[in-house]
Parts: C-alpha cells; sequence; structure tokens
C-alpha cells in the first residue's frame, strides 16, 4: 500500500482516464451528452428514467405509496437507465437532467411537458402535485423539508465518502475511510436519537423525508450497504433499525424497492414498470 507516500497536487490538475476503481470508466469531469439516444416512452403521463440504487428508490416509493392511496393519476412509466453502460450520458436522457445523475422525471401532463431532476426535487414535486406525504402546516412542512434536505446533504458523505473509500477505491487508505466512518456514525446517531422520541421523522406522520432518508439509511443497516454492517456496528443503532422495518413492512415500499432493479434474486427484480400488474409477472 501506498498509504505513507505524499502526493503533490500539481498546479493545474489534469484528467487521468485510468484512475481505476469500480465506475472509473463512468467518470468524467465534463458535462452534456456523450451520444445520441432517445428515450423510451410510455403510455402514462409520469415518464420516470431510473435504476433502483437509493436515489431511484426513493421516487419509485413515493409513487407506489401514491398509488397505494388510489390516486390514479399517479400512474407511471420506469425505464431502465444502466449508468454502468453510460445509458445517463445519452442525448435523451441528458435533455431532462443535464447532470447525468439517475432519477430523471418527464411529467407530459403539463404544457409545455415538466421535467423534474434530482431526486429530493421530484419528490416535493410529486407530493405537491399529488397532495400527499408533505404536510402543509409550515412548521411541520418546514420540519418535513429540513429531514429531506438533511438527507440530500448527507448522501454525499454516506455514497460518495464513505462508499466509495470503503468499498469502490482501487487501494484503501486509512485516513479517508476514518474520516468519512466517523462522519456516517454521527449521522446514524442524529438518526438514532430522533427515532428514539417518535415513530417517523417528523412525528407520527410518515412523510417523504421518511422515504428519502429510508432509501439510503436502509440500504445501509439493513442490506448490508457497501458490505459494510459489521465495520459500522449498525446493529447499534436500534431506532434506526425499528424504523426502517416498519418502512419496509408497508406493501408500496416492498413494490417501489423493486422498481428498475435488474440486479439479485429474480423475484425481486422489476426493469422496467408500466402497470400494477406488472409485479406480478416473472422477471424478464
Amino acid at each position: 500500500m501506498a498509504e505513507n507516500s505524499t502526493y503533490t497536487p500539481a498546479k493545474v490538475w489534469q484528467w487521468n482516464k485510468k484512475n481505476g476503481g469500480r465506475f472509473a470508466n463512468i467518470n468524467r469531469p465534463t458535462a452534456g451528452a456523450t451520444h445520441d439516444k432517445e428515450l423510451p416512452v410510455g403510455e402514462h403521463a409520469l415518464q420516470l428514467y431510473s435504476l433502483a440504487t437509493p436515489n431511484g428508490v426513493k421516487v419509485t416509493v413515493l409513487l407506489e405509496e401514491l398509488l397505494e392511496l388510489g390516486i390514479k393519476e399517479a400512474e407511471y412509466d420506469a425505464y431502465l437507465i444502466d449508468i454502468g453502460e453510460g445509458d445517463q450520458f445519452g442525448s435523451g436522457f441528458v435533455a431532462i437532467n443535464p447532470n447525468s445523475k439517475i432519477p430523471a422525471l418527464l411529467d407530459r401532463n403539463t404544457t409545455p411537458p415538466t421535467r423534474v431532476f434530482e431526486s429530493g426535487a421530484m419528490l416535493v414535486y410529486l407530493a405537491e402535485k399529488f397532495g400527499a406525504f408533505l404536510p402543509t402546516e409550515p412548521s411541520a412542512r418546514a420540519e418535513c423539508m429540513s429531514w429531506l434536505f438533511w438527507q440530500m446533504g448527507s448522501a454525499p458523505y454516506l455514497g460518495g465518502g464513505f462508499g466509495h473509500f470503503y468499498a469502490y477505491a482501487p487501494e484503501k487508505f486509512e485516513y479517508p475511510i476514518d474520516r468519512y466512518t466517523m462522519e456516517v456514525k454521527r449521522l446514524l446517531d442524529v438518526l438514532d436519537r430522533h427515532l428514539s422520541e417518535q415513530q417517523y421523522l417528523c412525528g407520527d406522520d410518515y412523510t417523504i423525508a421518511d422515504m428519502a432518508n429510508y432509501a439510503w439509511y436502509g440500504m445501509l443497516v439493513a442490506h448490508n450497504g457497501y458490505e459494510a454492517a459489521e465495520f459500522l456496528d449498525v446493529g447499534a443503532y436500534t431506532h434506526v433499525l425499528r424504523w426502517v422495518k416498519e418502512i419496509e413492512a408497508r406493501p408500496a415500499v416492498q413494490r417501489g424497492r423493486r422498481v428498475n432493479k435488474s440486479w439479485g434474486p429474480e423475484e425481486e427484480q422489476l426493469i422496467e414498470r408500466h402497470s400494477a400488474s406488472d409485479f406480478d409477472a416473472p422477471a424478464a
């Protein structure tokens, strides 16, 4: 290991395409499309282009929860974006999300169609559009938005920081792993202390704040995210585990976790989603 070596940054950074590590082949320092590729379009007003990573799961869970409430207008088509193959750099996807990150949403029920990118923005857009899972009373709404943005702000430490250096970097270095482990455990402690006093993040009501945070922290504590459950001692966060268990008992969450999932046991996968009946069909 080169842990004791000294790295001196160059005066002007140059992109090293062979920097190694998982996902190195799709990382680049520039934006924009790399190839022309139109996106498929289904029959519903809402078109989702995504992958069942935590950020994708947030949105499919909300859509399934809206449908669970009987809101038929929340019907949607969900198409897989294979980030390993660079689908996020196709011209059609970039037209909806110039940041080339999943998920991307197009609402064709407006004139002109409304594009929404960034998962947190999608949660707010859909919750407001359909009047559910986002409080309208100012103080309660502020609490919900605070926890939503708390998750949006913490995800880079969890995924891009801890997840990258612990699981994906070509070499393991003590300093970045310690740095981000400390922060992830602090974030888990924030959640655990808060959930020791109430059922959900905003009290008795289940909201988009729970969906957003569950997608990331549920993955971490209940599904051995980054294969780090033992390393992080996730069993110590008993209130987080209780909260995750309650959320995962919801049928809409069970469905939402499957949408655009292309790995794992076949019964947990649903590459594309166009109707409720897709969940009963054999995996493609």
